[in-house]
């Protein structure tokens, strides 16, 4: 495996993007604590992200409501806005790709880039003009870290160590210096149970977990993701392997007054819904659909079986024996205060193996042709006009189009 030894890789990180985004669009909020939150005028939730004034002043992100108030008291509520933060995503990697072009997305605020054999040699160059160009265009207000170093790994913590607003180098011919300093748990990849696995065995600082071996690292981790970590944190030129789609699903947080199982099944078939949606857009077929209710002390999950299927009524149906099963096992009255959908099990649409025992061939045809034309009218009309069954979006809408950090959603997933 190659040793790179100049830093090949570019990790960018935009700070408080979310927070960044409104003081952005919304003058008002300038240069005070803002936190953004799921719902209007809802206090019960949490904070899921926070301005660089709120965080100066204790706040972070996925802090309760009551909590973040307690400890500033002026700071701003704010109600996401997904559709904003996602046209702003696609507005500024316009411009860093400008710049250089960018390998890889990562998340919603997130990206890595490769640097070429020039830019390997003046890579904090390449920083200052990505953040020049973001201030001269889009101005002070959404700001990026910028960290430099062998392999996406490293380059990724460089980033993080220079926040905020950083712009931090870490060259081959330096490491493992800069590592020494961190934590254990500042090293992505490293969760609480791993971490625990670590102490177990010895390793409770860097140097211990540098000083391991390949294969040491592999026994711990119990698959080959800590193997290919060691490799990494010793500056080897370690790619990402190639990740296969596994499911489509949304969830979403019930507002309070809306926690009961008629209010809460509604938005189920419009979350699942808009699943299929991006499933078919994407050429997948499912086999199996997941129910997740979650409660305060408790939940309920539940799944079924399909047969290969896209359609929106198929899926539909298979929704509703999930109901049926959880109306069975729910306490009376339950209060819902979360709620997931997840397709799986899935394989091509187009390499679909026919079942012989249901021979249900000709009406799953006819079915996908009829989802297909409802497809086509709501693109169209950049809407959902037509839909199977009743379509009720939930208080503070944006279901099926919220940003999960780890997915970007198109335009067609906010209607």
């Amino acid at each position: 495996m190659r040793k790179p030894t100049d830093p090949e890789r570019l990790y960018l990180d935009f700070d408080g993007f979310f927070a960044s985004c409104e003081q952005f669009a919304h003058p008002h909020l300038r240069g005070k604590p803002v936190g953004v939150v799921p719902f209007a005028g809802v206090g019960t939730t949490c904070v899921i992200a926070c301005s660089r004034e709120a965080k100066k002043r204790g706040v972070s992100n996925v802090m309760m409501i009551k909590d973040a108030l307690r400890i500033c008291p002026d700071l701003i509520l704010q109600p996401q806005n997904p559709d904003l933060y996602r046209r702003a995503h696609n507005a500024l990697l316009s411009e860093i790709a400008m710049v250089i072009p960018i390998d890889a997305v990562k998340s919603i605020d997130e990206l890595t880039c490769r640097l070429d054999p020039s830019q390997q040699q003046h890579p904090l160059a390449v920083g200052d003009a990505i953040k020049a160009r973001l201030l001269k265009l889009v101005g002070p207000w959404i700001k990026c870290s910028i960290g430099y170093a062998a392999n996406r790994q490293l380059a990724k913590m460089a980033c993080k160590a220079g926040k905020p607003d950083g712009n931090m180098l870490w060259h081959p011919r330096d490491m493992p210096g800069p590592l020494l300093a961190l934590r254990l748990a500042d090293v992505p990849g490293i969760g609480k149970n791993i971490l625990h696995r670590l102490w177990a065995a010895g390793v409770v600082g860097m140097d211990d977990l540098l000083a391991t071996q390949p294969k040491q690292m592999r026994a711990l981790w119990g698959n080959v993701t800590g193997e290919r970590l060691w490799y990494a944190l010793h500056g080897y030129d370690v790619q990402p392997p190639v990740s296969e789609r596994g499911m489509y699903g949304h969830g979403r947080v019930m507002p309070p007054d809306h926690r009961s199982l008629a209010a809460v099944k509604p938005i189920s078939r419009l979350l699942l819904v808009k699943a299929a949606r991006r499933m078919r857009r994407d050429g997948w077929s499912a086999s199996r659909l997941h129910l997740w209710l979650g409660m305060w002390e408790d939940s309920w999950s539940g799944s079924v079986d399909m047969a290969a299927i896209s359609d929106d009524p198929g899926i539909l149906d298979a929704l509703e024996q999930l109901w049926g099963k959880a109306r069975r096992a729910l306490p009376p009255r339950p209060v819902i205060a979360r709620l997931g959908v997840t397709l799986g099990e899935l394989s091509r649409t187009d390499r679909r193996q026919l079942d012989l025992l249901t021979n249900d061939e000709p009406i799953r045809q006819r079915l996908e042709k009829v989802t297909e034309a409802i497809d086509h009218l709501n693109r169209r009309y950049g809407r959902t006009v037509v839909s199977v069954g009743p379509w009720t979006p939930p208080p503070g809408d944006h279901a099926g189009g919220k940003i999960s950090y780890t997915r970007i959603p198109r335009a067609e997933d906010f209607y």
